[in-house]
C-alpha cells in the first residue's frame, strides 16, 4: 500500500541521487551476484514489425505497404537468415546478434489484450494476469529471492523507480543531475534534518551511497560534450551511466530504464522516418550500456519489452495503431543468442487476431522466468508463487543462457 511514509521516502531518495557531490562517506556492501540485469522498458508499444521485420514472408511486403522495409538500397534491411531481419537503424544490435549476443522475439505479449497504454504498461511492470490484479513491481518481488534488498543493488535510471521496481524491497533510483550540485554543507543540514527519523534517514544515506558511486564512475567529459550528444541522442548518457554504475564490484546488480516514444500513430517511416531515428537512439545506447559495462559485460543480460504491439498495416496517416502481439530483445554476453524465436504463423488476415494485429503466441511473463531463473537463479517456486503469481502454468523459457 502507497503511505505518505513511503512517498516521503521515494522522494528523499530521488532528492539525495539529483546531487554530484555527494561526499564518500559511505561504503557499498558486497554484491550479493556477479550477474547483472537490466530490463528496459519500451513505453509506447514498439511496432515489432518494424524491429524485427519478416521479410522473407510472401505477405510481408502488401501487408505492410509503405511502411514495408526494402531488401536492397538506403535503408535496407538487415538480414539476418534470409527470413528474419532487423531495422537498419540497429547496427549495433546486428553486430551483437551476430556475436551470438542477442536473442529476438515475435509474437510476445503480456497476457493484456486490449489496446490501452495505461493498463497494458500495468500488467508489464506488475507481471499480473490482468491490470491492477497486483500493487507492486515483477521486479522487485524478485529482489527479496535474490538477496539483493540492501536499497542500493537495485537502481531505476529515472527520477523515481518506476512501477516495475516498486514494492516491499528496498531500491533506489539515479539520473544525471540538470540542476546545480548542492553543496556539503547543505547536505549535512539535510542529513541532520531526517537523523531521528530511522525510514528517512536510511533512504537518504542509501542514495548518498548510491550517488557517490555515481559520481565517481560516470564523471565522463566526453558524456557531457556537444560531439556526444550530436553523435548519439539523449539516451546515451542515461544507458553509459547506468553500465558504469552496474561494472563496480560492489555496485547495483540491476537496473531499470525507461526509453518512450513508440507511440507512431502519424508519420512512421520505414529505412527513414521518426521511428528509424528513435530506434537509432535505443541501439546506440545500447552499445554505450556495453561499452560502459566493460568486462561485466559478459555477466549481464538485458531484456527490452514494450506494453503491447501494432497493426499489421497501416493506417491512414502512415503510422500505425495500437495492437497485441509484439516483439521483444534478449541481449548480453551471458546470453546464448544468435536466433529469432517465434512460433510464427504468418501476415494473412485470417491468422491475425481481429484481422489486424499480430496474435499472441508467447507469454511475455516465460521470457522474463527464463531469465531470472537461469541467468539470476530465482527458484521455480519463488517465480510461480512470489515473483509472477498465478502463473504456473507459464514455463520458464531454457536455453537462452551461457551455460
Amino acid at each position: 500500500m502507497t503511505t505518505r511514509r513511503s512517498i516521503l521516502k521515494t522522494m528523499m531518495g530521488a532528492a539525495a541521487l539529483s546531487t554530484w557531490d555527494a561526499p564518500f562517506r559511505f561504503a557499498f556492501a558486497g554484491a550479493a551476484t556477479d550477474r547483472r540485469l537490466v530490463v528496459v522498458i519500451l513505453r509506447g508499444a514498439l511496432d515489432g514489425l518494424a524491429a524485427v521485420p519478416p521479410h522473407g514472408d510472401k505477405d510481408y511486403a502488401a501487408m505492410r505497404g509503405d511502411l514495408a522495409l526494402q531488401k536492397v538500397g538506403p535503408g535496407a534491411v538487415q538480414n539476418l537468415d534470409g527470413f528474419w531481419g532487423l531495422n537498419p537503424s540497429f547496427i549495433n544490435l546486428k553486430t551483437m546478434y551476430d556475436a551470438k549476443e542477442a536473442v529476438l522475439f515475435q509474437n510476445i505479449c503480456s497476457p493484456y489484450r486490449d489496446r490501452s497504454h495505461f493498463e497494458g504498461q500495468n500488467c508489464l511492470e506488475t507481471g499480473g494476469a490482468s491490470p491492477h490484479a497486483l500493487n507492486d513491481g515483477w521486479l522487485n518481488r524478485a529482489l527479496l529471492p535474490l538477496g539483493l534488498n540492501n536499497g542500493t543493488a537495485a537502481v531505476a535510471i529515472e527520477q523515481t523507480p518506476p512501477l516495475m521496481l516498486l514494492g516491499p524491497a528496498k531500491a533506489t533510483s539515479w539520473l544525471p543531475a540538470a540542476m546545480p550540485s548542492s553543496n556539503s554543507e547543505y547536505l549535512k543540514k539535510v542529513r541532520a534534518l531526517y537523523a531521528n527519523d530511522t525510514t528517512l534517514s536510511s533512504s537518504l544515506s542509501d542514495g548518498m551511497d548510491l550517488q557517490a558511486q555515481a559520481q565517481a564512475m560516470t564523471d565522463d567529459p566526453y558524456a557531457r560534450s556537444e560531439k556526444h550528444k550530436a553523435a548519439y541522442g539523449n539516451l546515451v548518457p542515461l544507458f553509459a551511466g547506468a553500465g558504469k554504475l552496474l561494472a563496480g564490484p560492489s555496485g547495483p546488480r540491476v537496473a531499470v530504464l525507461d526509453a518512450s516514444g513508440w507511440d507512431t500513430h502519424v508519420g512512421e517511416g520505414a529505412g527513414a522516418g521518426q521511428l528509424a531515428r528513435r530506434l537509432q537512439s535505443l541501439d546506440q545506447g545500447l552499445d554505450a550500456l556495453k561499452k560502459a559495462l566493460g568486462p561485466a559485460w559478459k555477466s549481464t543480460a538485458v531484456v527490452m519489452a514494450t506494453e503491447f504491439g501494432r497493426t499489421v498495416r497501416p493506417n491512414g496517416n502512415a503510422g500505425t495503431d495500437h495492437g497485441t502481439g509484439a516483439a521483444a530483445f534478449l541481449l548480453g554476453g551471458a546470453v546464448a543468442g544468435g536466433s529469432v524465436k517465434a512460433d510464427w504463423v504468418g501476415l494473412k488476415p485470417g491468422v491475425l487476431k481481429d484481422g489486424r494485429d499480430q496474435p499472441v503466441k508467447t507469454d511475455l511473463r516465460a521470457l522474463f522466468k527464463g531469465v531470472l531463473a537461469d541467468h539470476m537463479g530465482v527458484s521455480q517456486q519463488a517465480l510461480n508463487s512470489t515473483v509472477f503469481p498465478d502463473s504456473g502454468n507459464i514455463a520458464p523459457m531454457k536455453g537462452l543462457i551461457r551455460a
